[in-house]
């Protein structure tokens, strides 16, 4: 889950600090419990700060532990000025949580301390409730995986395989506005290092998962064109090559541009993509690596941080057509998406058994498989960060994913492009204001309601957020 600092602001009088001090302890070890009954790691200050010099030493003792947020807890009326020590003395984000216990003012203390950090410009989060509200613990730990989230950006390295994709200036971000804001670096890579070491890959690893695909797969659909075991094992090749690059050059995620190159004179690269996405191959369970189709940044980078934020795979998909009949969007493309989502379940024989590889169609005449499925059903959270003039925002809807039976799926794909995966999404946005101002034609997804995170992690990385819904 998350690691998160608690720290208690006291009062700096001494014999008011003596009377105060059991219960405050008494608070603070509530709000531990119950954050670390929620899974979390909890690293609490060695004291209660009641001096000016215990602001400071206990900050920085739990800064040392690579807290990923902090808290200061306010149970009593508590002297501002500690807190403005002992936020200078910690570069983590930073929760303010009161006790809502009438008793003792703890949310006079809170908002004392509130104000001294809005007028020094350091930002912060506000919280209150009794420290065994599990609402309580649920909203600290949405903030605090959202600051573990953009943490894990900093440092982090983007492989970007090929340059701009078909002149798709929403795939092209500015690399220095990224380790500027976000702290990544991008590692450019040619394609011809792919195909290069594809052709030098394990022939005896391909064939092996190749068997692995065909035995599990609902179907691979050979043509002895488009698809042959031989085109299926260049992918596959592929794959290996790019775990290859992954591994040697320290690439935390990726996106891979594959048009009109690859795609004209080498393999899609549907099935290397969607094997990267997955949390597991024919060898195993693996870690998810995120990789764009099309090398797409802002995509790739979303992607991450739901990533990161969930642990789950993420969808990559073009927004391609609007059923509006039906109120649902067919959010469809070539590329990724992960096996993963065909059942979303931990067993890989599970969700290939809905999966089909079908032979690619005319857009890309080097041939290869597609991959497809329909997404399961279920509640999501969509979204992406765009650009406004420059200016980064998250646009950020809920949505549910839907399944219907076969005939109506057969129909519904018959009207795009059938040997491609599909996801049948009813998103919580007028089909109007989504297509007059969603700021690109790729769309990302993860399960279940993740908004508070996510609207906590533009917080920290000072994005505004853009969010949609039909109420």
């Amino acid at each position: 889950m998350a690691r998160i600092g608690v720290i208690s602001i006291s009062d700096g009088r001494d014999h008011v600090h003596a009377r105060n001090a059991r219960f405050i302890q008494s608070k603070q070890d509530e709000l531990v419990r119950s954050l670390t009954a929620a899974g979390h790691d909890v690293v609490a200050g060695p004291d209660l700060v009641a001096t000016n010099t215990l602001a400071t030493s206990v900050a920085r003792e739990v800064a040392a532990a690579g807290v990923d947020v902090t808290i200061f807890y306010y149970a009593v009326w508590s002297f501002p000025h500690f807190t403005m020590l002992a936020a200078d003395a910690t570069r983590s984000p930073l929760i303010l949580v009161a006790s809502t216990d009438p008793t003792e003012p703890g949310l006079v203390g809170m908002l004392a301390a509130g104000g001294a950090l809005d007028q020094i410009g350091r930002a912060h989060t506000r919280m209150w409730g009794a420290p065994d509200d599990a609402d309580l613990a649920g909203r600290v730990g949405a903030h605090a995986r959202a600051a573990a989230a953009v943490a894990s950006l900093r440092g982090s390295t983007f492989g970007r395989f090929g340059g701009r994709p078909m002149g798709m200036n929403t795939a092209v971000a500015n690399t220095d506005q990224w380790m500027r804001q976000f702290g990544v670096d991008v590692e450019e890579i040619d394609q011809y290092e792919l195909v290069l070491r594809a052709e030098k890959a394990d022939v005896g690893e391909a064939a092996k998962a190749r068997r692995w695909i065909e035995e599990h797969a609902a179907g691979v659909h050979y043509d002895g064109r488009k698809l042959t075991p031989e085109l299926l094992e260049r992918q596959i090749r592929s794959y290996l090559a790019i775990r290859d690059i992954i591994d040697e050059r320290k690439l935390d995620f990726s996106g891979i541009k594959g048009q009109p190159e690859l795609t004209e004179h080498f393999a899609t690269m549907d099935v290397t993509e969607a094997f990267l996405n997955d949390p597991y191959d024919w060898n195993g369970p693996k870690p998810v690596h995120v990789t764009a189709t099309e090398a797409d940044m802002d995509g790739a980078l979303t992607m991450q941080l739901m990533h990161k934020i969930s642990g789950d795979p993420v969808l990559f998909a073009d927004v391609r057509h609007y059923h509006a009949d039906r109120d649902i969007w067919d959010l469809c493309n070539s590329g990724q998406h992960a096996t993963w989502y065909a059942a979303r379940s931990d067993d890989p024989a599970e969700n290939l058994a809905k999966v089909h590889f079908y032979p690619e169609v005319f857009f890309f005449p080097a041939g290869g498989a597609s991959v497809q499925h329909i997404a399961a059903p279920g509640r999501m959270t969509l979204g992406r960060l765009t650009r406004q003039a420059g200016e980064y925002r998250l646009q950020l809807m809920l949505g549910e994913f839907e399944n219907y039976d076969d005939e109506t799926n057969e129909s519904l794909m018959r009207q795009s492009t059938p040997e491609w995966p599909h996801a049948w999404a009813r998103l919580d946005a007028p089909a109007e204001t989504f297509l007059s101002q969603f700021g690109a034609n790729h769309i990302h997804a993860i399960p279940g309601d993740r908004r508070a995170e996510l609207r906590a992690a533009a917080g920290l990385l000072g994005v505004d957020v853009h969010e949609w819904s039909r109420d």
